[in-house]
């Protein structure tokens, strides 16, 4: 009566807790903390990812040249003024010729000028750098792309790690009542000390699996939110799931797409188009340049002792009066009333003396205004060592380049969209073939284990059946994630969402 009881309990401890479905290789995690849809990781990623702004950043560059290249259709403008202080004695001017001044000097000066210069790239330019802002916005969608496919990835690796994980607990939950009913078995006198040895090495071995499991899913984890460009958030839980089935759609049907939308195609055509341009440009280094310029400008002329002006004005007077007496002693009319007047000590009356100052303080903005100018210069290189020859050869190559990169980019994108799109479908043929054979191995495991409990198989029997069991539920918890990065990697080559 006893040993009937004890194997009554040790076949109520055999409890087996196992995913069987689809949808529970699918189980989101349940843990607390934030929830995070794929959608969230992805918008983040776009925002934070350092690489992806690196691109971003350049698109900002290309933008910026644009609008340079728009304003060389406008005049230059600049303004200039200067000072200067010149001591008094004698100046180098040239040829070893000196210029003496008796007082110290100073000088300002202001120029406003406008300079216009037009040429063939003036007007091309504006284009070709148009062209370039295209083809960067197409590189950051082209990089938008490749950070949703990679985030993707990244966020179903992280689901595949927690559904493995939850398998190895299930797993040792099955190990820890295989192990109490080979003990209980053990103890009516049915068992053996074997089977309850094998039993707790394979718990223990159950055990460290399970520890590696869940090692795996906090690796991963960091590398989802390495990817999105973010600190890893505490107890985050995933939240996204998407069915597994085989594309509805025609491999030619997401060729079409692709060639209409994928980003490296529309970067390399617009490119094609901005070396055209490029090309024509060179070209126009033939026809001649116009340069127009203008401007406005004054000057002041400051000495510092103004006795120094008023001196040389007397002495001016007092020579032309000397003159004008030798005229006058040869017989000829007088002109002193053009030289000026003197006091009868031989220097200028206050009057004149007080209109010098008055004119000695223009410095430093009193300016007197220089005659209005303008200047027009078509110039035409004749000869410049080939170096027009070389830039035409430079242009024509890289747009040759450019063409080869299209025609590059198109079979690339044929061939990784093709190549994909058959990884899908092989991927949803294999999800319905690992999920028959993890039946399979369930129902076998299961037989294996009442086969035990009831003394008709051995436990090597249940051992073998748990471990065919435990590799048939990882395959097929590895097929369905493979399909949905095969499915990630479909949109990347495609170049947009297809679900």
């Amino acid at each position: 009566m006893r040993c009937k009881s004890a194997v009554t309990i040790a076949i109520g401890i055999v409890t087996v807790v196992l995913p069987v479905t689809r949808a529970n290789a699918q189980a989101v995690d349940t843990t607390g903390g934030p929830e995070l849809s794929l959608e969230q990781a992805i918008s983040i990623a776009t925002k934070s990812n350092p690489g992806h702004l690196q691109i971003v950043e350049a698109r900002r560059t290309a933008a910026a040249k644009r609008r340079s290249a728009y304003g060389a259709l406008l005049p230059r403008a600049d303004a200039q003024l200067q000072g200067l202080y010149l001591k008094q004695g004698n100046n180098l001017v040239s040829s070893g010729f000196a210029f003496g001044n008796g007082s110290d000097v100073k000088q300002s000066s202001y120029f406003l000028g406008l300079t216009y210069n037009v040429n063939t790239s003036t007007f091309l330019n504006p284009k070709i750098e148009s062209a370039n802002v295209t083809a960067a916005e197409a590189d950051v969608t082209n990089s938008a792309s490749t950070v949703r496919s990679q985030i993707t990835q990244d966020y179903f690796t992280v689901l595949g790690d927690q559904a493995k994980a939850r398998l190895e607990d299930s797993l040792i939950a099955n190990a820890q009542s295989q192990l109490e009913l080979a003990k209980a078995k053990l103890a009516v006198g049915s068992g053996i000390t074997l089977d309850v040895s094998k039993a707790e090495v394979n718990l223990g071995t159950q055990q460290v699996a399970a520890i590696r499991a869940r090692n795996q899913v906090s690796v991963d984890r960091l590398t989802l939110f390495q990817d999105m460009g973010v600190s890893l958030p505490l107890n985050s839980r995933l939240t996204t799931t998407f069915p597994v089935q085989a594309p509805t759609f025609t491999v030619d049907s997401v060729l079409s797409l692709a060639r209409v939308d994928n980003p490296a195609i529309l970067a390399a055509r617009t490119r094609d188009e901005s070396a055209a341009l490029s090309v024509k440009a060179a070209h126009g280094s033939y026809l001649p340049t116009l340069q127009v310029s203008t401007g406005l400008g004054g000057y002041t002329n400051t000495f510092t002792n103004p006795n120094f002006l008023i001196g040389q004005a007397a002495q001016g007077i007092g020579s032309c009066l000397a003159q004008d007496s030798i005229r006058v002693g040869a017989g000829l009319s007088s002109q002193a009333a053009q030289c000026g007047t003197l006091m009868p000590d031989g220097t200028l009356p206050p009057a004149a003396a007080a209109a010098i100052r008055k004119s000695n303080e223009g410095f430093p903005f009193g300016f007197t205004r220089q005659p209005f100018q303008i200047s027009a210069t078509l110039s035409l290189p004749i000869f410049d060592n080939f170096q027009r020859e070389q830039h035409v050869e430079e242009a024509e190559a890289a747009r040759n380049d450019a063409k080869y990169v299209i025609r590059a980019q198109e079979l690339k994108t044929t061939a990784t969209v093709t190549a994909a799109y058959l990884t899908v479908q092989a991927q949803a043929q294999q999800v319905d073939l690992q999920d028959k054979t993890a039946a399979q191995a369930r129902e076998t495991l299961r037989l294996a284990q009442e086969r035990y409990r009831v003394g008709l198989a051995a436990f090597l029997d249940v051992s073998d059946a748990r471990s065919q069991y435990a590799q048939a539920e990882s395959d097929r918890i590895n097929a369905v994630y493979d399909y949905h990065k095969a499915f990630a990697v479909l949109e990347a080559a495609v170049g947009r969402p297809l679900r």
